[in-house]
């Protein structure tokens, strides 16, 4: 399987589906499933029964999971999206980078 170069706390764009065109930061990862969860996007309605006296039933708003291969990552300079790539440092860690614009992601 390939390693996702997606994590939490990434700002995306979606790159395809009903959602194109629409930004949100990364929620949760997970890399088994080959999903991701990101705020704003791809939001269900649920229905759910009153669990007890002080839960309320009712309809609730959900993030689902959307396959990571929908989303881009923002580029942290040009506002757009762009591929990640990876590189060493002088000091030898390793570190993501944007493709577009050569610039170190956080």
């Amino acid at each position: 399987m390939a390693k996702m170069k997606i994590k939490k706390g990434d700002q995306v764009v979606v790159i395809a589906g009903k959602d194109k065109g629409k930004r949100g930061e990364v929620l949760a990862a997970m890399p088994q499933e080959h999903k991701v969860v990101v705020s704003g996007v791809a939001v269900a309605k649920k229905h759910q029964k009153a669990a007890g006296p002080n839960q309320q039933g009712g309809i609730v708003e959900k993030e689902a999971k959307i396959d990571v291969s929908n989303v881009a990552l923002v580029d942290p300079t040009g506002d757009k999206a762009t591929r990640v790539g990876y590189k060493f440092l002088d000091d030898g860690t390793k570190v993501r980078f944007a493709k577009k614009s050569g610039e170190v992601i956080k």
